[in-house]
């Protein structure tokens, strides 16, 4: 089907202020809000908010007690205006030389590392339930926790691989405003990924990865497999 080509401009121009991409994000956050919520939450006056909500027409719509919310219309700007952000992003790391860009400090790095193994230990949790429960159930198998911790370590580093290798950022990453890229600027592949995280992942490695990763007195690389593998952790939020 042809798109209407002023029909996109006009949305572009709808989402090209600041100011209406707030008041879509504050929907987007809270569901429902009223005229002075709004107005409270943006710390802006009656004129110029009641400008910006009619030019977000479509975008949001009052409900029958008279507060704002997206429209489907208004949802689908939300995913758009995040992957905007994200190109956004990429396209000031891929026009900078990597070498001048805010390396991330350990605390950060910490954090992130410590969600992200939150996450993977919830989702081994409940499998690992699951898989006990059927086999209570069946009579079969027995819990083994020297195959369990191999199991575990093994889908932590899948995980931070495959997230990395994709984007460049796992879900603990993305959370603190972290990147990895590699240090010549091209790319981050899997492989990268896989080795870089070969320290991480595999937990009792890990003190050995930082120590030496200290004796480099490379602010680029606070990890020593960071070094073997030619990547480096940015922060976005610098």
């Amino acid at each position: 089907m042809a798109v209407d080509q002023d029909d996109v401009s006009r949305v572009l121009s709808a989402l090209s202020h600041p100011l209406r991409r707030e008041i879509l994000q504050n929907l987007s956050d809270k569901g429902e809000m009223s005229f002075t919520d709004l107005m409270n939450a943006l710390n802006i006056d009656t004129g110029k908010l009641s400008f910006h909500i009619r030019s977000l027409a479509g975008f949001a719509e009052q409900t029958q007690t008279g507060k704002y919310r997206l429209t489907r219309v208004g949802e689908n700007a939300m995913r758009l205006l995040k992957d905007l952000e994200n190109w956004a992003v990429e396209a000031d790391i891929a026009k900078k030389d990597p070498v001048n860009l805010p390396i991330a400090n350990l605390t950060r790095r910490t954090y992130a590392f410590l969600l992200d193994f939150a996450i993977t230990f919830s989702i081994f949790i409940v499998t690992g339930l699951a898989t006990s429960l059927f086999s209570f159930l069946t009579g079969s198998g027995t819990f083994r926790p020297d195959v369990s911790l191999i199991l575990f370590l093994a889908l932590f580093w899948c995980y931070l691989t495959l997230l990395e290798g994709f984007a460049g950022q796992t879900l603990g990453k993305r959370i603190i405003g972290l990147r990895v890229v590699r240090a010549d600027g091209k790319k981050l592949s899997y492989d990268y990924a896989a080795v870089r995280n070969f320290g991480t992942a595999f937990l009792p490695l890990l003190p050995f990865d930082l120590f030496f990763g200290y004796r480099l007195k490379d602010k680029r690389f606070a990890r020593y497999f960071d070094k073997f593998a030619g990547t480096m952790v940015l922060d976005l939020r610098a």
